[in-house]
């Protein structure tokens, strides 16, 4: 038990005990604080303010813990230690000391309190990594695959020159359109090449076919105007009729006549 005589003279002299409280409260750091940077339990670095040594580890420890506080608080390490040792009730003394002077270490990483610092689990911060690494990993293969893809372009079918003759063939008498494929039917049979005009007013897909089987436009074009001249009758392909306006020799063609849905496939000839 602690010394009643000598608690109350060494708080009455102001040595020890009312020194470190007063030298902490003159640096205004509270008692969680203090122990927070020691490693040290606040209720040992109380019993040492007040002097309730029996609430503290052995001499030795409680010796250090003393010593380290008074470092923290810029006080003399030995004037503390000799205050300590002056007021330590010899009952509470171990019955060998081999080596009082010396200065221990406080163990206060085994005695420190939860809620002092925060703990990180090496292992979670190992994990959080991993799944950090795994998210980008997964989202450039996302982003790789989007930019292999590749439009869906109409093609326009091949088809021979007698099969585009028969099939895209205006019967100038009644200007029927022929049943292999849907014709306009704009003036008298041409064998000589016909100019096509193509207006783009936004991106789309073309195809036009001679009838030679030449390609004279084909796949995803930009918006702009577009000349193309051949042998007609010409076998076109429109992905979006919306955006293409279609002339053959300067006279309008009607797109939407030919079109299922936006999509236009179908035979012209002059």
């Amino acid at each position: 038990m602690t010394n009643p005589l000598s608690t109350n003279q060494s708080n009455a002299q102001g040595s020890f005990g009312a020194m470190l409280q007063q030298a902490r409260k003159n640096k205004q750091v509270s008692l969680e604080e203090a122990a927070g940077e020691l490693f040290i339990l606040k209720r040992h670095l109380q019993a040492l303010e007040s002097e309730s040594f029996s609430e503290l580890p052995q001499a030795a420890f409680a010796r250090g813990f003393a010593i380290n506080y008074a470092k923290f608080l810029g006080l003399d390490p030995a004037k503390v230690a000799s205050s300590f040792d002056s007021v330590y009730p010899n009952e509470l003394k171990p019955r060998s000391m081999n080596n009082t002077e010396s200065l221990l270490r406080p163990m206060g990483t085994l005695q420190r309190d939860n809620r002092s610092r925060i703990r990180f689990n090496p292992l979670l911060v190992i994990a959080a990594i991993a799944l950090v690494v795994l998210a980008v990993f997964l989202f450039r293969m996302v982003t790789n695959a989007s930019k292999d893809e590749q439009p869906l372009t109409p093609v326009a079918e091949e088809v021979t020159a007698s099969e585009q003759t028969q099939g895209a063939a205006l019967n100038s008498v009644d200007n029927s359109v022929g049943a292999s494929g849907s014709a306009l039917n704009l003036g008298a049979a041409d064998t000589e090449n016909a100019s096509l005009q193509l207006k783009l007013t936004d991106a789309a897909s073309v195809g036009v076919i001679d009838a030679t089987g030449t390609s004279l436009i084909s796949g995803e074009q930009i918006e702009g105007d577009y000349q193309l001249s051949g042998q007609p009758p010409f076998n076109i392909v429109i992905d979006n009729i919306d955006n293409v306006d279609l002339s053959l020799n300067q006279q309008p063609v009607a797109l939407e006549q030919y079109a299922t849905g936006k999509k236009a496939s179908f035979a012209l000839t002059p």
